[in-house]
């Protein structure tokens, strides 16, 4: 008869199941794109070249960009700490989780283990010995089995303030260059200061995830054009 706790499947569709359940309680709200202080500033760096030169685009006083980026840098700041924060919650909660399955379905975690090193290639009497070390400390069992059952790898968190700093460094860095545009060249500086900070961070970001750079520079280009071209022409219909 099947465990209960595996409800009606065997272990390793349990297993399976689990790592679903892991890669969900992982993944970013916005997106699949990396983690990170470096996604944090390179997002919120393109976002806001794109709303400076939407703004830029449809003529609004340098006054009002200036008091709309000073809201604009709180939001990205505190959205991606609340998101941090967010993703550390669902990970704690995964943990515990899994700390009471330790602590009061032994056996059950046995075979699960025992299902996954099997599938590893290990059998007989060495499966038997790996499992037993593995079992023999909760703590290491407890890491094995977010790694190995959930897929979470626990060193790739960081924190929320972290993230926030990253979120200001990309809207700070993003409006200070959009300003110099602007103080240079009046006519064209903007918009082609914000080409180069969306090329730049759309490339930096394909490179550490390790795509492919051109693509991803070329789509990010293209819909900034696009959303920028938009607003002015719906404006001046508007009109």
């Amino acid at each position: 008869m099947k465990p209960s706790h595996f409800k009606g499947k065997e272990a390793l569709e349990h297993v399976i199941e689990a790592r679903q359940k892991g890669f969900a309680a992982s993944a970013e709200v916005h997106g699949t794109e990396l983690p990170g202080h470096y996604n944090a500033a390179a997002d919120a760096a393109k976002e806001t070249s794109l709303i400076l030169t939407i703004l830029w685009t449809l003529s609004v006083s340098h006054q009002l960009s200036l008091f709309f980026l000073c809201g604009w840098l709180v939001w990205k700041v505190g959205r991606s700490a609340i998101l941090g924060w967010s993703r550390l919650e669902r990970l704690h909660r995964l943990i515990e989780e899994e700390r009471w399955e330790i602590e009061h379905h032994r056996t059950q975690e046995r075979a699960e283990l025992t299902a996954l090193y099997a599938a590893k290639g290990f059998s007989g009497k060495l499966l038997e010995e790996v499992i037993d070390v593995l079992m023999s400390d909760d703590n290491r069992l407890l890491q094995v089995m977010l790694e190995e059952e959930l897929g979470l790898t626990l060193g790739v968190y960081e924190h929320p303030l972290k993230q926030a700093a990253g979120a200001s460094i990309g809207v700070a860095g993003a409006g200070l260059i959009m300003s110099f545009g602007l103080f240079f060249l009046p006519s064209w500086g903007p918009a082609l200061c914000s080409g180069l900070i969306i090329a730049l961070c759309s490339g930096t970001s394909a490179q550490l995830e390790r795509n492919k750079v051109a693509p991803a520079i070329i789509w990010n280009l293209a819909v900034a054009a696009l959303a920028a071209l938009s607003a002015y022409l719906v404006a001046k219909a508007a009109v």
